[in-house]
Order: structure tokens, then sequence, then C-alpha cells
């Protein structure tokens, strides 16, 4: 139904689609122009850091896409209005979802997408093999699911918190600024922290570094670069028990 009324009015969603993939393209713009001034940063190559930016731009774009309204859930707690939502035959999770579904949100995709392919094509030194090759979609996918596992956890913490939509965008919006860059210019505990706390380094950072020959950050092993789909899927599990805690504990706004 939204996808419909938006292309209703097909010019304004072509420069609502426009705009938004521009105004993402900024914060590449910024690591170009930090590029004018270094040849390297933390040891890593404009092309190195633009595979890194285009891996999760374009996970994160999809998991925005496809789940991102579930961020609006508090609101929904506040207000009662998810009383509507728990009488019908549909999931909670699936309506939540679907609500006002923002399909301008492809420009984040597209936007991530382009940087990712360009970024391909200009990387040197990469030996490249069929399992090599293989992870480059992989981990888009894999890094989906772990984002919008920690979107739909964000959501069902406002459960209890009704207004904390900000604390899961510090892990979502905050960890896909933070996957833009090389961990060597972070500090080693913040690394360890969404390598062995918040898996969000298993989102890019780890599969990257196999990909570009570099060692596995915060002392992994080098099979890690295997894990991302039994981290996503660990992931996916927690977060859909956390959403059923929470759904379980909602209880109206009263009277």
């Amino acid at each position: 139904m939204w996808i419909r009324s938006t292309m209703t009015y097909r010019f304004s969603f072509a420069m609502t689609l426009l705009s938004n993939a521009v105004a993402n393209f900024f914060d590449f713009v910024v690591i170009w122009m930090m590029f004018t001034h270094v040849r390297g940063l933390g040891g890593f190559s404009f092309a190195e850091v633009a595979f890194l930016y285009g891996t999760t731009g374009t996970a994160f774009g999809l998991a925005d896409l496809a789940i991102g309204q579930v961020g609006k859930v508090g609101r929904r707690v506040r207000d009662g209005t998810l009383d509507t939502l728990l009488v019908r035959p549909v999931p909670v999770l699936a309506q939540v979802a679907a609500d006002r579904f923002a399909l301008r949100r492809l420009g984040r995709v597209t936007q991530g997408l382009l940087v990712l392919v360009w970024s391909l094509v200009v990387l040197d030194g990469v030996e490249w093999t069929p399992l090599k090759v293989a992870m480059v979609p992989l981990m888009t996918l894999t890094g989906a699911l772990i984002f919008g596992s920690l979107m739909t956890a964000g959501a069902a913490f406002q459960f209890w918190a009704q207004d904390g939509a900000e604390v899961a965008n510090s892990f979502t919006y905050g960890g896909n600024t933070l996957l833009q860059y090389p961990p060597s210019v972070f500090a080693g505990d913040l690394v360890r922290g969404v390598v062995y706390v918040v898996p969000l380094a298993f989102v890019n950072w780890v599969p990257a570094l196999y990909v570009l020959g570099r060692d596995a950050p915060a002392g992994l092993p080098s099979w890690a670069a295997f894990a991302p789909p039994l981290v996503a899927a660990a992931c996916v599990a927690a977060s859909g028990l956390a959403w059923r805690a929470g759904l379980r504990s909602y209880r109206s706004t009263g009277s």
C-alpha cells in the first residue's frame, strides 16, 4: 500500500530518491576530502577505505529499507496505537516494519553499492579467489541481518524505555559510521567491544580484512572471516527472543 502510494507521484519519488542518495554521498565526500591531505588512514589506502564504506553502507541500507521503521515502535507504545496491530492476523513485527514503508531509502542502498563497485574496480594488490569473490555479497547480506537484528533489539527495548530510539541509533547509525573506517584508527578497547560484545565487526571488518589480505582485528583467528553467517544467525535469534519478551510485557496505556 505504501509503495503504491509513493509511486503515485513518480517524479516526486524520483527526486526524493535522488536527494536521499546525494545526502548520503556527502559522507563519502568527507572521506575523499580527507584523502586529499593524507596518503593513508591507519595504514589503509583510499580504495580500501572505500571498500569498507561500500560494504557497510550497502548492508546498513538493506536493513534500514527492510526493517528501519521498527525504530518508531516506541511512539506506538506511548500512545497505545500498538493495540490495533495486536488484533490483526499478521505478525506485529511485520506490521511495524511495513508501516509507512519508505521506498526512498533505496537511495542509501544505491549509493552504497556504487561506492562498493567503484572500490572493487580500483583496488590493487588483492589476490582474488572464488572464495573472496563470494565473500563480498555474503558480507553485505549477513551485515544486513546483523544491523536488522540490532534494530529489532532496539525496538524491543522501547517496550520498557518507551523513548529509547536514540539508544538503538547509537548502535545502528553509529555502528555504520564506525565501520566505514579501518579498525586501526580506533582504540583497542573499542575494537574489542565491537568484536566480542556487540558483534558489529562481523558486518564488514572481519570478512573485509580477509578479502584485503590483512589480519583479523582484536586477535581473532583467520577462520573468523567465515563466521559472519553464524554470528548473523545468533543475532537474529537473540533479537527475536528480545522482541517476544518485549511484546509480552506490553500492557497498553490504560484508560
